[in-house]
Formats: structure tokens, C-alpha cells, sequence
């Protein structure tokens, strides 16, 4: 069985005109739409979704566990990106200090710990997709 046997056609049609409809979907409409098209198109979609469910994170600030959540699922769009991407690196250390920054609020500073440490070997170039656990799951 092939991989487009696995994927909703009719999800992607709609997750295409979401993006491409005359009004500009909110941020919300937009990760929707860019789960949906990362499926069937990673190089494309996750540096977008990536960005979009760090903005959307922010809309959940009364809702840490919900906004922490978010930002873990940003970091690991960003730790998918292909290597060759040239601003992989930049995006994996903003949606990792996103993710730092919600440990912090909600006061796991061990938790911050390993993020410092990870955001510090991306920034030195030693860091690889395979070097790295996904964060905890919360």
C-alpha cells in the first residue's frame, strides 16, 4: 500500500482552500490547514506550521498546559525539517526559546535545564535531528 493510500483527499482539498480563500484564515484555521498539508507536503508545511502553533500558543496564555502543549508540537515540526533547509536551525532555537519560556512561567526549571542545553548545541552546529529527544509529554 502506498503512502496516498493512508491520506483524506478531501482533508487536503479543504485545507488548500482554507489557505487560498479570499479572507485570510486566523492562526488557528491556519495550523489546522498546515497539520492537514504537512502529510502530503513536510517540506513545504512544517517550517509554516511550525511558526503558526508558535503564534498560536500565545492566544492560550490562560491556559499554560494547552500553550506548553502547542509549543512542544512546534518544536517538533522544527526538529522534522530537513536538514538542508537553511533556516532549520533558526527555527528550531525560536520554537525551542517558546518552549523555555512556557517551562518557565509554569516553573519546571529541570525541565529548562535540557532546553538550554539543546538550543545551545543547535547554536554551535553539533545538533542533529537523531541527537535529540522530542520533549516530555505533558
Amino acid at each position: 500500500m502506498n503512502h496516498s493510500a493512508h491520506i483524506n483527499h478531501d482533508a487536503v482539498l479543504r485545507a488548500r482552500v482554507a489557505l487560498l480563500g479570499s479572507g485570510k484564515p486566523s492562526v488557528g484555521e491556519r495550523v489546522a490547514a498546515y497539520r492537514v498539508l504537512v502529510q502530503v507536503s513536510p517540506l513545504a508545511y512544517l517550517p509554516k506550521l511550525a511558526v503558526a502553533l508558535g503564534k498560536y500558543s500565545r492566544q492560550f496564555a490562560h491556559r499554560p498546559e494547552t500553550a506548553l502543549a502547542l509549543r512542544a508540537e512546534s518544536v517538533a515540526a522544527a526538529r522534522r525539517m530537513c536538514t538542508l533547509e537553511p533556516e532549520r536551525a533558526e527555527l528550531l532555537v525560536r520554537s525551542l526559546s517558546y518552549y523555555r519560556l512556557q517551562l518557565r512561567l509554569m516553573g519546571r526549571s529541570a525541565e529548562v535545564l535540557a532546553v538550554d542545553e539543546e538550543i545551545a548545541l543547535v547554536e554551535s552546529g553539533g545538533w542533529s535531528a537523531r541527537d535529540a529527544s522530542p520533549p516530555p509529554a505533558h
